[in-house]
C-alpha cells in the first residue's frame, strides 16, 4: 500500500512551512519527495524529471532552509542558481521569493538584454541568493560587482539546455571561482551523455534521482494533424475557432515565421503575442505578462520559450512546426498539463516530418493519434509563392556625384558617331539693378570657359 507523503514530514524551517501553506502546496510531487530529504542533509543532488513536475521547489526549499539555519553575519552571496535563459531566471526568482516570503533573505536576478546599472545596485546592496545566466554573471565578476567567495550552495537548473546553448565553458569558469566545499544540485528534464564528464567534475557522491526520464507528463494528450506546408496557418485558425481552449502556446521554427503567424492571428481577431530572441527584454516581459494575465489568448514563440514559461492556464500547446528532436518536443509540450492539470499537445506534420515523428513516438512509447478536421479543405492548391516569402530589398540607384563603374569585361567599342554641332556659348547675364558689383564680370570671357556670377555673395557655377 502506497503511503501518502506531505510537506509536514520534511524537517523544514517553520517560516518555510508557513509559506508552503500560503502557496497552496499540499502533497509533494515525486521529484520533491525524492530530492528534498537528501538535499536537507547536505548531499549533492543529481535530479532528472520531466518538465512541469516541481523541480524548482525541490531545490529552492532545501536552499532556503540551509540559509535560514546557517550563520548570517554579513550579506554575502551564499547561494547561486544558474539558468540558461532569462525567462527561467525570472521564474526561479519568483518561486524563491514566494517560498521565502516570511524570511528576510534577499534575492536578485542577473541576466543579459537589459542595462547593468540596476543589477549593480542590487549586488552592492548585498544579496544572499543570486539567480543568474552565466554570461552576464561573468560580466559582473569581471567588473568587480559580484563576489562568489562565500557561496555555500550551487544549483544548476536545466543543465542539458545549458549544454545545448554552449554555456558549459562559462559554467566551468564560474565553478572555478566558487569554494570547493559547497553543496551542488543539478536538475534537468533530460540527461545527455555529454553531461557525464561534467557531473564527475562538479558533483561529489550525488544522490541520483530519476523521475520519468525523457517522458512527458501523463496529464498531456497527444494528437497529430497532417497538413500541407501552405495550409498550416489556415488549419491553425480552424483549430482555434473550433476548439475550447484557455491559453494557447504556438511554437514555430524561426523568428520570422513567429512574427508572421502572430500578425495573421491578430488580423483574424485573436489577441496574440510573440516571443523570440530578437525581442528586447522589455518586450518579452510585456508579452509574458499579457499572456499570464489572459489579455492575450495566444502566444507564438520559438524554442526560447520551451523553458521558463510557467503559466498554469495553458490548455494547449500547438507545434506549428515540428521540433528538431524528441527532447525538444518534451520541453515544448511540458508547458501544458502542469501541476496535475490536463493539457493537449497538437502537432502539425507534413510528409517531410516522418523521421522526427518516428523518434518522438519511440520516446513516448506509443503511436500518436491522427486527427483530421472534417470541414477543412486539404486540397486547396499552394499559392504561387511561399506565404512566409520575404520580398528582396529594392536596388539602390547610383549616386550622381560618383561615376558608375564600367563592367569588368566590356564589349568592343562601336564606331564613333559623328560629332554634333556645338551649341553657342552662353553669354553672361546682365547684372540686376541693385546687385552688388563683382570683380571680373566686365572682362571678356575666355574661350571654352563659362563666366562666373555671384548670387547672394556666394560664387556659383553658371548652369
Amino acid at each position: 500500500m502506497k503511503v501518502r507523503m506531505t510537506f509536514t514530514q520534511f524537517s523544514l524551517h517553520e517560516r518555510l512551512r508557513r509559506a508552503i501553506a500560503a502557496a497552496g502546496y499540499q502533497d509533494p510531487t515525486p521529484i520533491q519527495a525524492a530530492a528534498i530529504p537528501p538535499a536537507l542533509s547536505g548531499r549533492d543532488i543529481l535530479g532528472t524529471a520531466q518538465t512541469g513536475t516541481g523541480k524548482t521547489a525541490a531545490f529552492a526549499l532545501p536552499l532556503l532552509h540551509r540559509l535560514l539555519t546557517g550563520p548570517r553575519e554579513t550579506r554575502h552571496t551564499r547561494a547561486l542558481v544558474l539558468t540558461p535563459t532569462r525567462e527561467l531566471a525570472i521564474q526561479v526568482h519568483d518561486a524563491i521569493n514566494q517560498l521565502g516570503m516570511h524570511t528576510n533573505l534577499r534575492a536578485a536576478t542577473i541576466f543579459g538584454g537589459v542595462g547593468m546599472a540596476a543589477q549593480e545596485r542590487a549586488l552592492r546592496g548585498g544579496v544572499e541568493i543570486l539567480v543568474a545566466c552565466p554570461g552576464r554573471l561573468l560580466d559582473h565578476v569581471a567588473r568587480g560587482n559580484a563576489n562568489l567567495d562565500h557561496v555555500e550552495c550551487l544549483v544548476l537548473d536545466e543543465a542539458d539546455r545549458m549544454l545545448d546553448m554552449g554555456f558549459l565553458p562559462a559554467v566551468r569558469r564560474i565553478i572555478s571561482l566558487l569554494p570547493r566545499e559547497r553543496q551542488t544540485m543539478l536538475f534537468s528534464a533530460t540527461f545527455a551523455p555529454e553531461l557525464n564528464s561534467f557531473v564527475r567534475e562538479t558533483l561529489h557522491d550525488p544522490a541520483r534521482i530519476d523521475i520519468g526520464i525523457a517522458a512527458p507528463a501523463e496529464t498531456v494528450a497527444h494528437t497529430l494533424y497532417p497538413v500541407p506546408h501552405h495550409l498550416k496557418t489556415a488549419l491553425l485558425l480552424e483549430v482555434l475557432r473550433g476548439t475550447a481552449t484557455d491559453s494557447v502556446l504556438v511554437f514555430t521554427r524561426t523568428k520570422h515565421r513567429a512574427n508572421r503567424v502572430c500578425e495573421q492571428l491578430s488580423r483574424a481577431g485573436f489577441p496574440t503575442g510573440v516571443l523570440h530572441a530578437n525581442k528586447s527584454q522589455n518586450q518579452r516581459e510585456a508579452a509574458l505578462t499579457a499572456f499570464r494575465a489572459g489579455s492575450t489568448r495566444v502566444l507564438v514563440a520559438t524554442d526560447i520559450a520551451a523553458r521558463g514559461i510557467d503559466v498554469t492556464t495553458i490548455s494547449h500547446v500547438i507545434n506549428y512546426d515540428i521540433p528538431d528532436c524528441a527532447d525538444a518536443y518534451i520541453h515544448r509540450i511540458g508547458r501544458t498539463g502542469r501541476a496535475e492539470r490536463s493539457g493537449e499537445a497538437i502537432t502539425f506534420v507534413t510528409t517531410d516530418d516522418r523521421d522526427t515523428l518516428r523518434d518522438i513516438e519511440r520516446t513516448l512509447g506509443e503511436k500518436i493519434t491522427t486527427h483530421y478536421v472534417e470541414a477543412f479543405d486539404y486540397t486547396k492548391p499552394a499559392p504561387s509563392h511561399d506565404e512566409f516569402h520575404r520580398d528582396p530589398l529594392p536596388a539602390r540607384a547610383p549616386r550622381r556625384d560618383k561615376p558608375v563603374a564600367a563592367p569588368r569585361h566590356s564589349p568592343p567599342a562601336r564606331a564613333a558617331a559623328p560629332a554634333k554641332p556645338q551649341a553657342p556659348s552662353r553669354q553672361p547675364a546682365p547684372a540686376r539693378q541693385g546687385a552688388s558689383a563683382t570683380r571680373g564680370n566686365t572682362a571678356p570671357a575666355r574661350p571654352g570657359n563659362r563666366p562666373r556670377r555671384r548670387t547672394g555673395g556666394t560664387a556659383t557655377r553658371g548652369y
